[in-house]
């Protein structure tokens, strides 16, 4: 089997190949870290350069009603396209986690679910740090985080035995950072609301590779960041999905300013503004909102149906050559194999996955500079952003760490320079 002249071919008839020239892309560089931070849209450096230059340098104040304050109303717009919801029920800005306290505050405090805060250990640290905090909203004054035998996949009957014994607010990652594992989303939405619960997912590593419709699956509500697959830029700010079905029973912990009914009339007295807008609080952050906007217009131009397909064409393609030239070298998938249960990066692990990584990144004169992702213990997350990683990208990728075991080159790396990038 040529698994060269495979992705060659894959190369050749794929319909998003143009895509990648949208980027600023390095020479003699193989980024496989999209699920950490995007690429840089080069449209983003023209409309960057605009706002800078032009309307905050030559305009000034003026570009507030000129530009800014339509600025993220337009984004959300988008947003609400990509996800499939209606605009009143989306908007973007603020941080994830800010979002994920706004929601989960919002939820304890509506009285239409039981005080009851629940994660598992799949999901990403920094929202646990968020849930930990609001224990003390809850009815027991704790939070439950649910194990299972692997901390790599969900055992999805113990989350519903869980849903069904605790009903509550649970929160989950959709895609986990760790192994890629995809939840079945609407059938844990049926589950949830027929058993008085309600999932609020974190969307970060789903959004922009996963077709997330909220209708069909019934989600209710909804965070997620915009700098990994969105390709919105370093903390560019995070959307914010609330159904109308439990919007109405909404309020933001945080009155701010632009979540006012009407903020321009400068009242004493706060009055919440009617939709979306309530979970609205400081000033928008005009310089991240526009790489976004960027973003989001490239996905929607490629189409995410045809994102998530080639995403799913180039799993099932390095996993081939992963089992293939990587086997006798004790290197092990740790991500869902089954294409349904698995998100846009896979992990591998290896006893020196932190030195390989180092390697991967040095390069060196025969081979290209490879950007993967190194997660603790022994994890490299090799995340494939459809709209600029090809198929050779993968091949390369998968030799050069085979050369790195054949050689033992990893025996050149110094452990007392261990660190997590």
């Amino acid at each position: 089997m040529n698994l060269k002249k495979i992705a060659i071919e894959k190369d050749s008839a794929d319909d998003l190949k143009t895509f990648k020239s949208k980027f600023l892309n390095s020479p003699n560089e193989i980024y496989l870290d999209g699920n950490s931070l995007g690429k840089l849209p080069v449209e983003s450096i023209k409309y960057l350069n605009e706002v800078i230059n032009n309307q905050w340098g030559q305009n000034l104040i003026r570009s507030w009603n000129d530009n800014w304050l339509k600025l993220s109303e337009k984004i959300s717009f988008k947003m609400s396209k990509l996800i499939n919801s209606d605009n009143a029920e989306v908007l973007v800005g603020e941080s994830t986690s800010v979002n994920l306290y706004k929601i989960l505050y919002s939820l304890l405090n509506s009285c239409q679910f039981k005080k009851n805060l629940v994660t598992d250990c799949l999901n990403f640290p920094s929202d646990i740090y968020i849930i930990e905090g609001l224990k003390e909203y809850t009815e027991k004054k704790e939070i439950t985080i649910l194990n299972y035998n692997s901390n790599l996949s969900c055992n999805v009957d113990v989350l519903k035995k869980s849903i069904q014994e605790n009903p509550g607010i649970y929160c989950l990652s959709l895609v986990t950072y760790k192994s890629s594992f995809l939840y079945p989303i609407k059938e844990l939405n049926e589950f949830a609301e027929n058993n008085k619960s309600i999932i609020v997912w974190d969307c970060s590593h789903a959004i922009g590779v996963i077709d997330i419709d909220v209708k069909d699956s019934k989600t209710k509500a909804a965070i997620g960041c915009t700098y990994k697959f969105l390709n919105g830029g370093p903390g560019s700010p995070s959307f914010l999905y609330v159904s109308k079905e439990i919007l109405s029973h909404s309020q933001n912990p945080i009155k701010g300013w632009f979540g006012h009914l009407k903020p321009f009339d400068f009242e004493n007295k706060y009055k919440p503004a009617e939709n979306i807008n309530k979970f609205k609080a400081g000033t928008p952050s005009v310089l991240s909102l526009v790489p976004v906007n960027t973003g989001l217009d490239l996905v929607l131009e490629a189409g995410i149906i045809n994102i998530r397909n080639k995403s799913i064409e180039l799993g099932e393609y390095l996993i081939k050559i992963i089992n293939i030239e990587l086997n006798k070298f004790d290197v092990k998938i740790t991500s869902p194999i089954e294409s349904k249960s698995r998100g846009s990066h896979i992990t591998i692990q290896h006893k020196e996955a932190w030195k390989i990584c180092k390697l991967l990144i040095k390069g060196d004169k025969n081979r290209k500079k490879i950007i993967p992702d190194f997660r603790p213990e022994n994890n490299i997350r090799l995340g494939y952003s459809p709209l600029y990683v090809s198929f050779i990208d993968l091949y390369e990728t998968v030799i050069t760490i085979k050369e790195i075991l054949e050689n033992k080159e990893y025996l050149k790396i110094d452990d007392s320079k261990y660190e997590v990038t």
